[in-house]
């Protein structure tokens, strides 16, 4: 049965996702309204901010689809939930997440609250993920799917909604694959249909990161250390590195009994030394972790899965790797085989789980455990 209409709000980011998720609602006989959301206001008119070209896209995009669009402030709002957690995680030498914080606490609450004020049934975003509701369980579950295109599922950046928020959510573009989303976008007659799609993080834009922290974080420089506790280089501030980082170290290669020099990358951060642990070869041991630690638990169904064996993604594009599940006092470890050990597991980012194609949550990293022979000096005791 076709299901009867309802007032839709959609969040129209001026990208093609976005529009064609909004069409599809308009086609399907919806009463839709469309939501262009200001999350950043700092330097907002330089080079590499975009959102007033966003906001044009968006209005563009309507008038083609024929629904009225809303523009709304949610900069403060974004400040004070996303931003300041954003600083205090770099401050705290971890790398933190934004998107996944940015979707919890902007796109699905603040959002949310506003479309219901406006007297929305549920909204839609551009998202590549699903929603079902589970039959047959208590309450009528509602269970978040991975997209149908596995190049852009966004599952990852999901993994903290909770049942009444999805119980409120659509995500249109969730069943298609990203190129038949540019072919609709194309027959419908849609500005954006050949618009490239953002990248990096939201408020940030195609500014360049160091000399975007630059401006809110302190930096002290230190020493830059390899396996053997020698220096090889000097580091600008902790903050300014992430785990498993290649770019941007400034350091040359030191051949090892000949041969090629190999890539340097970040494995470790010592705060108490402000030194930053460096290896040589992307399959160094060092950067493998045998099991990780997480805190802040955020499960869909809103309690922990049973411990057990279960998929695990521990930074976005990556394929799922099984994963060993248990509790623990401050949230949940996760453990991986010989053949499964993941690579640059960083504090702060997420480890979400998976049960095939359901996202169950999951939580922030805290710390990771590399093999005991060849742990860091700075891990070392």
């Amino acid at each position: 049965m076709k299901p009867a209409p309802q007032r839709i709000v959609v969040g129209l980011s001026g990208g093609v996702d976005s529009a064609v998720s909004a069409w599809l609602l308009k086609r399907a006989g919806h009463e839709v309204v469309g939501l262009f959301m200001k999350n950043w206001e700092d330097d907002d008119d330089d080079e590499y901010c975009s959102s007033n070209v966003d906001f044009v896209d968006a209005a563009a995009v309507a008038d083609v689809i024929g629904i009225e669009l809303e523009h709304v402030n949610f900069a403060a709002d974004y400040k004070d939930r996303v931003f300041a957690e954003f600083l205090r995680e770099y401050r705290a030498g971890r790398t933190p997440n934004p998107d996944v914080l940015c979707n919890a606490e902007i796109k699905f609450k603040a959002f949310l609250d506003h479309a219901l004020r406006l007297g929305a049934a549920k909204i839609a975003t551009g998202h590549y993920a699903r929603v079902r509701q589970a039959e047959g369980r208590a309450g009528g579950a509602f269970q978040l799917l991975k997209g149908l295109d596995p190049a852009k599922d966004q599952s990852y950046f999901l993994h903290r909604l909770t049942q009444a928020q999805l119980a409120r959510t659509l995500f249109p573009v969730g069943e298609l694959k990203k190129t038949e989303v540019r072919r609709l976008a194309e027959e419908i007659g849609l500005p954006v249909a050949s618009k490239k799609d953002s990248t990096g993080i939201c408020f940030i834009g195609e500014r360049p990161f160091r000399e975007f922290l630059s401006r809110y974080l302190s930096h002290e420089p230190g020493p830059m250390l390899d396996e053997r506790g020698r220096e090889v280089g000097r580091h600008v501030g902790l903050s300014f590195y992430t785990i498993g980082q290649r770019q941007g170290l400034g350091i040359g290669g030191v051949r090892e009994g000949g041969g090629e020099h190999a890539p340097w990358y970040v494995a470790d951060k010592d705060l108490k030394r402000n030194a930053l642990v460096v290896v040589q070869g992307h399959d160094h041991p060092w950067l493998l972790a045998e099991a990780l630690e997480a805190a802040d638990g955020s499960w869909v169904a809103g309690a922990a899965p049973p411990p057990g064996d279960y998929g695990v993604k521990t930074r976005y594009r990556q394929a799922d790797a099984p994963g060993t599940l248990h509790a623990t006092p401050a949230g949940f470890a996760l453990g991986f085989d010989a053949a499964h050990r993941q690579w640059a597991v960083t504090p702060g980012q997420s480890a979400v789980l998976y049960d095939d194609e359901v996202c169950l949550g999951g939580g922030v990293i805290e710390s990771a455990t590399v093999p005991a022979r060849a742990r860091p000096v700075s891990l070392a005791g």
